[in-house]
């Protein structure tokens, strides 16, 4: 089981890189994975909500597992996303993975809350000897899973070893920090904004797409603050947040793509229906990259 201390830092939901026929790339997603780590992540997430998950099928997501668990050689930890909804789906790709599971509360459906509890429980139990972590994302599911219940299951279920929480609610993160403090809960934040703020709070790390382009900035508000460098690790989170929002007009995920393509990454098209940014979207976009650094002038 992963020792929960290696749960920290900025983790990225790596992006999935593909060719003009919208299979996966491998050889660019090795090319991603060499940049993010040489620049400064703590963890790769494989198949995040940025990774668009839910565009590929099952053994499309092993393989570019495999290759990402290759290519990383152990540098960093590397997790995987579970999005199905259904929960024997979930236990089968998680039987499959058997590595490092991050499971997504089922999106498009509104469970109960006892519903949601059994449906992580029996995911978790199933790989009882791989740490799971909880994903709550409200903006893409709909509902937020209860305080309540991922307290209760961060108490009950050994191997689930923390959550990330991309509510963006810093009071809701405090109080699910302080309430799973007695077992050493791993909280991560899930928005790229709410870095500083969660670590302010005792989060140990975020999980950041935009990571996969800023890789250097978003890293070193982590990298300042376990420093003791407060003043440096809030500058670069002010630094990065006016480049994060310009993203919201967007197309979900597309943002991601758009920036890493303008800054030559090579990651290919986002998966139809989704499609690139244009006209003012993609300007604003490119004038808060300008106005960071990340875009020489036009």
């Amino acid at each position: 089981m992963i020792d929960r201390n290696t749960v920290k830092g900025i983790v990225v939901p790596i992006i999935t890189p593909v060719d003009d026929n919208e299979n996966i790339d491998d050889v660019r997603l090795r090319k991603i994975v060499n940049h993010v780590i040489e620049n400064g992540v703590h963890g790769i997430l494989a198949f995040g909500s940025n990774s668009e998950f839910y565009m590929f099928e099952t053994d499309e997501m092993l393989h570019a597992l495999d290759v990402i668990i290759e290519e990383t050689a152990g540098r960093v930890p590397v997790y995987f996303g579970i999005g199905a909804i259904r929960t024997r789906k979930c236990v089968q790709i998680a039987q499959e993975a058997a590595k490092r599971d991050i499971a997504l509360n089922p999106m498009f459906i509104k469970p109960t809350s006892e519903a949601l509890y059994n449906h992580f429980k029996t995911i978790a139990e199933s790989v009882s000897e791989t740490a799971v972590l909880i994903y709550n994302n409200p903006g893409r599911s709909g509902y937020s899973v209860p305080l309540d219940i991922i307290v209760r299951l961060a108490h009950d279920v050994d191997n689930i070893v923390g959550i990330k929480d991309s509510s963006g609610d810093i009071t809701f993160c405090s109080e699910l920090i302080r309430q799973t403090q007695d077992v050493d809960f791993r909280v991560m934040t899930g928005k790229d904004t709410t870095v500083f703020p969660g670590l302010c709070v005792g989060a140990v790390g975020s999980v950041c797409s935009t990571a996969n382009m800023y890789t250097k900035l978003v890293s070193s508000i982590y990298d300042h603050y376990v420093a003791g460098n407060i003043k440096e690790s809030l500058a670069a989170q002010f630094r990065l947040n006016p480049i994060r929002l310009s993203q919201d007009a967007a197309s979900f995920p597309a943002a991601t793509k758009d920036m890493a393509n303008l800054m030559g990454l090579d990651v290919g098209k986002s998966i139809l229906p989704t499609e690139a940014s244009t006209g003012t979207v993609l300007e604003n976009m490119k004038a808060e990259m300008r106005k960071g650094g990340f875009l020489a002038d036009s």
